[in-house]
């Protein structure tokens, strides 16, 4: 018996990253919108209340602007949640694009550097992004929400730009989401945490707390709560290679984050007992915006692939394409060896199962080039052309 330790440590990551994450969204969506609820005390000294029901009981909730009075015996603190997201998330990104780095992170095609260098350009994407946050934080273009959020946005564009000019575009795209999960899990372990922390110490201490501390916590809190929708995409986006898999996978990932940003705006709006009509408006153009994008561009790949030549074609005519670029890792015995089993349960090594896959294979290696993994074979447009003239042709044997 074989046990394949590295595929049970990846499904085991997956499943703590998104549990972890489910419950850390959670909390911060539930959080924004209680606070958007609340609704003032006639007396007391709590600065809102909220009354709920929620599996069969009734709640009531108080919020403190700064803090009680009286520090409570028990005090809940939400910090794991996104510890745990961000150490498990970090951890399948060393296990799958720096580990897998010539199938994952690198692309030959664009630029020739080795997976030591590439790691450390990635690395320090990471790094850079939050010293930038940071900054941006603590200028006084912090305290100017839109404008703040304009520059992050068009900060990790650039980023996104750059990235993949250097890496796979699915890696490109796992960084920036890899960018923002870092900020995001900064927040809480370096400002909102301590920063609450301090205020339980004067607390005890009989100390009156620092005001600025909980307006610092929760100006990061909104930071986190904006940015979730994006990162959400870029996780699932790995499933949906029409999106990282454009010609330009920059811009697809601009529009559909602002997409995310607007939905998430539109919802708190609306807890605050707002209707944003014009709201709604960008968030249909956001999204027709990125599918005719993206629909115009694979149109204008379909015809330049079955265009470009007008002779015939046969499964013999594309079966040294198949063989050099697919069948490597798709077929009964892989010959990459970071594929034990056929990939994703996929074999590509008869005409049979290349014909009965052949929507698939126009999919991802024709109309996205998000097939071959980081293009470690080198595929050609050329190869692509023509094999997606076949597939366009009935894909004939």
């Amino acid at each position: 018996m074989s046990i394949d330790l590295v595929e049970w440590l990846n499904l085991a990551l997956r499943w703590l990253h998104i549990t972890a994450g489910i419950a850390w969204i959670g909390s911060s969506f539930y959080f924004v919108w209680l606070d958007n609820h609340l609704k003032p005390l006639k007396q007391g000294e709590a600065s809102g209340e909220l009354w709920s029901v929620h599996g069969g009981g009734f709640y009531h909730k108080q919020k403190h602007q700064v803090a009680p009075a009286e520090m409570p015996q028990d005090l809940h603190w939400f910090k794991w949640e996104a510890y745990v997201t961000w150490l498990s998330g970090f951890s399948l990104l060393v296990l799958i694009y720096y580990w897998g780095a010539n199938n994952y992170l690198l692309d030959p095609t664009k630029v020739d550097i080795s997976s030591g260098q590439a790691i450390a350009i990635a690395l320090a994407s990471i790094v850079v992004a939050w010293f930038f946050y940071e900054a941006l934080c603590q200028s006084p273009l912090g305290q100017e929400q839109k404008v703040f959020g304009t520059i992050w946005f068009l900060f990790l564009l650039a980023a996104a730009a750059g990235l993949d000019h250097l890496f796979s575009s699915k890696a490109a795209y796992i960084h920036i989401g890899a960018m923002a999960g870092t900020v995001m899990a900064a927040n809480v372990f370096v400002v909102i945490i301590p920063n609450q922390r301090n205020v339980v110490a004067d607390l005890i201490a009989g100390d009156t707390p620092d005001p600025k501390l909980g307006k610092q916590a929760k100006q990061r809190s909104v930071h986190n709560n904006y940015m979730t929708l994006p990162v959400l995409f870029i996780m699932i986006s790995q499933h949906h290679p029409m999106t990282y898999g454009a010609d330009r996978p920059w811009l697809v990932l601009g529009l559909l984050a602002l997409l995310g940003v607007a939905i998430r705006h539109a919802f708190n709006l609306r807890h605050r007992g707002r209707v944003p009509e014009p709201l709604y408006l960008l968030i249909v153009i956001l999204a027709l915006s990125a599918v005719t994008y993206i629909s115009l561009e694979r149109d204008g790949r379909r015809s330049s692939s079955t265009t470009s030549g007008s002779a015939p074609l046969t499964y013999a005519s594309v079966a040294p394409i198949i063989e050099k670029h697919c069948a490597s890792c798709h077929s009964a015995n892989p010959t990459d060896p970071a594929f034990p089993e056929p990939a994703v349960g996929l074999r590509l090594d008869t005409l049979e199962h290349v014909h009965r896959s052949a929507s698939l294979i126009d999919q991802r290696a024709v109309k996205t080039n998000s097939m071959p993994l980081g293009n470690a074979t080198g595929m050609t447009q050329e190869e692509r052309d023509l094999l997606g003239r076949w597939i366009a042709n009935g894909a004939n044997p």
